[in-house]
């Protein structure tokens, strides 16, 4: 620690000290040249060998604070933990007068970092402050290891790097609220309906039965349609009326004279399961201009009960459409777009090899080509679907060549509805070129 002269006494002392007795005023000045010596304190001489006039410091709130600093900074040095760097520039200048000090102390620049200490100010009226002093840590910086060079290095050489992020929308953001919309639960409901729907799905039955065909099946379509439309029954009644036909047909072997019987009893049955008011046995009576009775309908309806085993809820093609076309962001028109594959395929049998979850995603798809969307397929459809762009290709294109022959076919239900205005008269679109085969000259 750098020394300091020793500190006058008062001025009123030195007056008290003038004024008394001169034996008393040399003894005292004695006394301060013995205290002077004390603490290490070397006098300072000028050239001529004479001492040089002391300087005098009061004892000043920065002297406190440097001394405190000092200390802390030899503390710090021998517990090895910071390093204390002080530099003491300027010099002392001027002379003493009489009692008081002049002239300009010297600079000194301390440069201090404290460990986490209470550091006590004191002021000049004696009073003591404590503050908490943080220290300052410096962020390590971690080299890399060898193992995140090597991903990196791998990552580059497959150019992954450069691949863009994938892009999901929030579909459901918008039901929160929505307690109907059960958005806690919604995705685990349909990786339930994906597991199941192969385990309800109808397969190739036509071999099996000796007295109906495709045409029969698609007339029998064609009107449960038109029935469904005047009766103004739910969207989910007329998937679920066709799921029970094609189910019970392959199951038992019918005649051509009960397929229409059975196209009543299922109707009767998806009213009863869907509809909060359902037709009543009277109302299919009348619309099949009483070709059967009040009985046999009701024989018939329980006897499709007990072939498919009480089995109604399944998983339909409908099913699959609310949450695609929802993840399809959809306008008015594009809905209706996907309603109108989606029923063209309902007539046709030949959809009936692909599940009710492809026959959806086709139906989305073939409207987004159909109405020109960019992009035709994205992420989001890609991860709520489970398909790809190119496993929805040929589904997607035997829905469009239905939608290519829908005005030449003689079976129009499906064509009339979807050309009324108030279903945006999206069967006048043209088909989607870019699904329709090439014809060659």
């Amino acid at each position: 620690m750098a020394s300091r002269p020793i500190v006058p006494s008062k001025a009123g002392d030195e007056a008290a000290a003038r004024g008394g007795k001169q034996k008393n005023g040399a003894a005292e000045g004695r006394n301060r040249r013995a205290l002077g010596d004390i603490g290490n304190l070397a006098t300072l001489r000028g050239n001529d060998g004479k001492p040089l006039p002391q300087i005098s410091r009061p004892v000043t709130r920065s002297f406190c604070a440097q001394l405190l600093a000092n200390g802390q900074a030899v503390t710090a040095e021998n517990n090895k933990l910071k390093q204390v760097c002080i530099n003491v520039d300027g010099a002392a200048k001027g002379k003493v007068g009489r009692g008081a000090a002049a002239g300009k102390a010297a600079q000194k620049k301390v440069v201090v970092k404290p460990a986490p200490e209470d550091v006590i100010e004191i002021s000049s009226d004696t009073e003591k402050k404590v503050k908490k002093v943080k220290p300052v840590t410096k962020k390590k910086e971690t080299a890399p290891t060898l193992t995140s060079v090597l991903t990196a290095r791998s990552k580059a050489a497959c150019g992954l790097t450069n691949k863009p992020k994938v892009q999901i929308d929030e579909i459901d953001a918008g039901d929160v609220d929505n307690e109907l919309a059960a958005v806690e639960y919604v995705e685990d409901i349909y990786k339930f309906y994906k597991t199941v729907e192969n385990e309800s799905q109808v397969h190739d039955y036509m071999d099996s039965q000796p007295e109906i065909n495709e045409r029969m099946r698609a007339i029998l379509v064609d009107w449960l349609v038109e029935v469904h439309h005047q009766f103004g029954l739910m969207p989910e009644t007329l998937y679920l009326t066709i799921n029970i036909v094609d189910r019970f047909l392959s199951i038992k072997t019918v005649s051509r004279r009960e397929l229409q019987l059975i196209g009543i009893g299922a109707m009767l049955m998806a009213s009863k399961y869907e509809e909060i008011w359902a037709p009543e046995v009277n109302d299919f009576v009348c619309i099949a201009d009483r070709a059967y009775s009040h009985e046999q309908v009701l024989i018939m309806e329980k006897d499709i009960l007990g072939k498919l085993e009480w089995t109604l809820t399944v998983p339909t093609p409908y099913v699959f459409l609310v949450r695609f076309i929802k993840a399809s962001m959809p306008d008015k028109e594009m809905e209706n777009t996907v309603y109108f594959f989606a029923e063209l395929g309902l007539m046709h049998y030949a959809t009936i090899m692909y599940c009710p979850s492809m026959v959806a995603a086709s139906a989305v798809y073939a409207a987004r080509c159909t109405l020109n969307k960019s992009p035709l397929w994205n992420d989001t459809l890609k991860l709520h679907t489970g398909f790809s762009e190119p496993q929805l290709t040929d589904c997607a294109k035997l829905l469009v060549s239905f939608h290519s022959m829908a005005a030449v076919n003689k079976l129009k239900v499906v064509y009339r509805k979807y050309s009324s205005p108030e279903r945006g008269a999206v069967a006048l679109l043209p088909p989607a070129k870019t699904l329709l085969p090439s014809t060659s000259s």
